[in-house]
């Protein structure tokens, strides 16, 4: 298959299939557009259990598979918020842990797997749950970026410090923790939560300069409460 990322606010990925038979899928009402000769099925992909797994990691229970019929049959996915849309090669790839909501399609190749955080405290207090996502397998997968993209190579044992709404993905070598933040004028006055997100080299890490959950906070002051 074929893919062209159109657009730069709010992009689209449209991808077009070279013979019958392959395959592309999504989270389920992922799909923007499509043209004839493109076979829709939905199922839980890996079974119920997994399709459970993915509804904590911030997906739906049911993805939906998208089979060429014929060649040159192409389908579109489009970002849900203003941003990037980051083409994954996973066939050169060891593995990709990503956030909540980070996923937006893939070849039928790559598998996405849940992932637990490994401390406790990471999954209690990280914003993102005690349920990762795992990106796995061969093929190309495709990832939402809210607002531009940032990423860091992280050397062994080098640390970077993260407001959890920015992390959208790192490797699997990378070390996942969550830390308080010291000092308690720092806790009450300084506006960045109780909580940050510890990332430990050596691994790649993929941030976002965008924080949807601190926007959504945001525009929330805003909405009349109906009282």
């Amino acid at each position: 298959m074929r893919y062209e990322i159109v657009g730069e606010t709010m992009p689209v990925l449209e991808v077009t299939f070279d013979a019958p038979g392959e395959e592309m899928y999504t989270q389920s009402g992922g799909m923007s557009w499509m043209t004839e000769g493109v076979e829709m099925s939905t199922n839980t992909k890996g079974g119920l259990m997994k399709g459970i797994g993915r509804m904590f990691a911030g997906e739906s229970l049911f993805m939906a598979t998208y089979r060429a019929q014929r060649p040159s049959a192409s389908i579109a996915f489009s970002s849900t918020v203003a941003g990037r849309i980051l083409p994954v090669d996973m066939t050169n790839e060891n593995g990709l842990i990503c956030q909540k909501g980070a996923f937006l399609c893939a070849e039928n190749g790559v598998s996405l797997d849940i992932v637990l955080t490994k401390k406790f405290s990471s999954g209690l207090f990280g914003g993102e749950g005690f349920i990762l996502q795992k990106l796995g397998g061969r093929g190309m997968a495709f990832l939402e970026i809210d607002g531009d993209m940032v990423e860091k190579e992280l050397a062994p044992g080098e640390v970077l410090k993260v407001d959890t709404g920015n992390v959208v993905a790192f490797t699997p070598e990378v070390a996942y923790e969550v830390e308080m933040v010291k000092g308690l004028g720092n806790i009450f006055f300084g506006g960045e939560g109780l909580f940050l997100t510890k990332l430990t080299g050596p691994g790649k890490v993929v941030l976002q300069t965008q924080n949807l959950a601190e926007f959504a906070g945001r525009i929330a002051r805003f909405i009349p409460s109906g009282k």
